[in-house]
């Protein structure tokens, strides 16, 4: 995250983060590291619908990099198969997800913030 914010020449305070308060999420450990730093952490109710389209492109990633005829042979070569399919990632499929967000508000609204086919 750090390298992120370096990168896009922003300070902590400009930072807002968010997770899904997965129970790994709330263990002790991350809890007091979300504390010690200076961003903003979002509230976020658990079991919420999730909104976040970053998670429909892990979901594509993870398609491609079960294509691969071998596994891995270490963290190494994940990181850098992680890193090229990343990359391959045509930018329609973001502008997809992000144009697909007024719908899913409404399909979540429509759902009472229960479970959507989203």
């Amino acid at each position: 995250m750090k390298n992120t914010i370096d990168f896009y020449k922003l300070t902590p305070s400009d930072v807002m983060f968010q997770h899904d308060n997965d129970p790994k999420h709330l263990s002790r450990v991350v809890q007091q590291w979300l504390q010690e730093q200076e961003f903003g952490v979002l509230e976020w109710p658990a079991g919420s619908p999730d909104l976040n389209p970053i998670e429909h492109l892990w979901a594509h990633l993870k398609r491609e990099l079960v294509k691969h005829e071998t596994p891995p042979t270490g963290m190494v070569d994940l990181w850098e198969r992680e890193q090229e399919e990343w990359e391959k990632i045509p930018s329609e499929v973001c502008s997809n997800l992000i144009d697909s967000m007024p719908r899913r508000v409404k399909a979540v609204i429509r759902a009472k913030g229960q479970w959507t086919r989203y």
